[in-house]
């Protein structure tokens, strides 16, 4: 999903609310509107940089509207070593001043997703499988931190429970078995959707080939029973392996077969990189 500003603005308002609500006491006490100058975002660590452009000098231009400019943006993706400058900003103080946590605060987790998926992302850059991200999500920043799993190098799961029929454990349970789980969702949902089941036994996996689905979900398996589960599918669904992946496993993983590796912790877990935003004059 690509950042729609009209969605992203309305957000980011209101994250400027939050910490403005009635004001910046102590910057309208030190300075006027006129007095300006120019600050610098610069990493204090290595790290690969997102929405330097699209999210934090939005947040300046929302507070000072045509007085801001920018110079040195690291574009999305790009890795930028300790000490290099993310960007540059010119403009009043007081919209500096105002915007300067808002703006931190965002792309220091952005730039953390997106640091820590290139890093999954280059244990299997050889291999021919996709690295994607969960809805385990920050509440109210899905939309960012699915674009910092893009910049990062990976690719984007359902952004909604709208977006794909997903039919997991609890489902299956509740309705007694896969293949009347399936039954129900046909009646329901349109024959252009795809359909994806949750699988925890090689049971489970032969019954969705024999049903038909389209897409398997090798739910928390070990290596062995993965590595069979791609041999009895055969090509005939794609398959994607989630449940506790990390750096350590995820080659492991890939190597079996999958085409697909579902991963919580490139939103849920990842550190937020260290970035400041330093004063020229």
């Amino acid at each position: 999903m690509e950042l729609d500003t009209f969605l992203l603005d309305g957000q980011l308002r209101r994250f400027l609310r939050e910490d403005l609500e009635h004001g910046d006491i102590t910057t309208e006490a030190l300075f006027d509107n006129e007095q300006t100058a120019l600050a610098t975002m610069v990493a204090r660590q290595d790290l690969v940089a997102a929405g330097m452009e699209r999210v934090a000098a939005r947040v300046f231009c929302l507070l000072g509207g045509g007085t801001i400019t920018f110079g040195q943006m690291a574009a999305d993706g790009e890795e930028k070593k300790k000490g290099e400058v993310l960007m540059t900003i010119n403009g009043p103080v007081r919209t500096l001043l105002r915007g300067e946590r808002v703006a931190l605060n965002l792309v220091q987790r952005l730039c953390g997703i997106a640091t820590l998926t290139r890093r999954f992302v280059e244990r299997v850059q050889d291999l021919e499988v996709r690295i994607v991200d969960t809805r385990k999500t920050t509440p109210g920043l899905r939309m960012l931190e699915k674009y910092a799993v893009r910049a990062g190098g990976g690719a984007n799961h359902r952004y909604s429970l709208a977006d794909g029929v997903l039919i997991k454990d609890n489902h299956i349970a509740a309705c007694g078995s896969i293949s009347e789980a399936l039954r129900r969702v046909r009646t329901r949902v349109p024959h252009t959707m795809a359909v994806e089941v949750e699988c925890d036994t090689l049971e489970q996996v032969r019954e969705c080939l024999d049903c038909g689905v389209q897409v398997l979900l090798l739910d928390n398996m070990d290596v062995a029973t993965m590595r069979r589960a791609v041999e009895m599918t055969a090509g005939r669904a794609l398959l994607e392996a989630s449940g506790g992946i990390s750096l350590d496993t995820v080659r492991q993983i890939a190597e079996t077969g999958v085409d697909i590796i579902s991963v919580g912790r490139l939103t849920h877990s990842a550190p937020a990189c260290d970035i400041g935003l330093d004063w020229m004059h």
